[in-house]
């Protein structure tokens, strides 16, 4: 079977995009790792598929499938790209959109200017809508991992977010701490991991390792994550530039049950076909 895709990045968190909505399409895990491998298919950190919504009250919905072959509940660069491949594929006209995901649904505004922003669902703070094994609420929690006592937040931005305050981005131990905190048993889902280094109230640098995938250039929802846990810390102001290896975003959230508002670049690199046995 013969599959038109898009691919796409924001800020460097990059993308292939299926359309589900002219065309019936039956992707599986199988399909999935082969549109990710960097090697032998297109590459990329999240194959998103868009389809017709099942709730009347949203305009589409879109399917996170991480390149590993699992599924997310939510990508917030991810969401923004969809935006722009809604208006580029003529699928909508709108400028005000709601997205259906296996998470909590979220907004998408499009500017005139071209510039897409995502209002993901408000944080989840508690333990238990993590998921994250805890006894109470907590701004930061000690872990442990391989005898080493961290202190982390934790935070569901529709997936599960542990998030490091480190002294030092660059020099961070993302590849060893991340797959340990990601595969931690106290985050049973598994966990997206953020290395947040604060440069001020208003700006940070991000690494993140995310969950069936690795490091990544960008993380929307990680960057979402990472403010969060600063702004409820006391540490940031309302609003964040975030400083990643693949770009800038910005975050901005009132705090309570407001949305979270992610903010970048996003850009389509190439379109093409692809022959797929599913």
């Amino acid at each position: 079977m013969k599959v038109e895709f898009t691919k796409m990045h924001g800020a460097g968190n990059d993308f292939v995009l299926l359309d589900g909505v002219s065309r019936s399409l039956n992707i599986t895990e199988s399909t999935i790792r082969h549109l990710a491998d960097r090697h032998r298919g297109i590459g990329c950190d999240q194959v998103l598929l868009v389809t017709p919504p099942d709730d009347p009250e949203a305009d589409f919905r879109y399917t996170i499938f991480n390149a590993d072959g699992s599924r997310a509940g939510q990508c917030g660069n991810g969401a923004r790209c969809v935006g722009r491949f809604l208006r580029e594929k003529r699928l909508t006209r709108k400028r005000e959109l709601a997205l259906l995901t296996d998470g909590e649904p979220l907004h998408l505004s499009l500017h005139e200017d071209g510039r897409i922003f995502a209002g993901l669902a408000a944080p989840q703070l508690a333990p238990e809508k993590i998921p994250f094994t805890a006894d109470q609420a907590r701004h930061q929690y000690r872990i442990e991992v391989q005898g080493q006592a961290l202190s982390i937040g934790a935070v569901s931005m529709g997936n599960p977010h542990a998030v490091l305050v480190v002294d030092d981005a660059q020099r961070a131990p993302v590849q060893v701490l991340g797959p340990l905190l990601e595969s931690h048993e106290r985050f049973p889902a598994r966990a997206n991991v953020s290395f947040m280094q604060i440069l001020s109230r208003s700006e940070i640098q991000l690494r993140v390792y995310e969950r069936g995938v690795g490091e990544t250039q960008a993380c929307g929802s990680g960057a979402c994550a990472a403010v969060v846990h600063g702004i409820h810390a006391g540490l940031l102001s309302s609003e964040v530039s975030v400083h990643l290896p693949g770009g800038e975003l910005s975050v901005a959230w009132k705090g309570g049950q407001e949305r979270v508002w992610l903010g970048g670049p996003t850009s389509t690199v190439f379109e093409g076909t692809i022959h797929m046995n599913n």
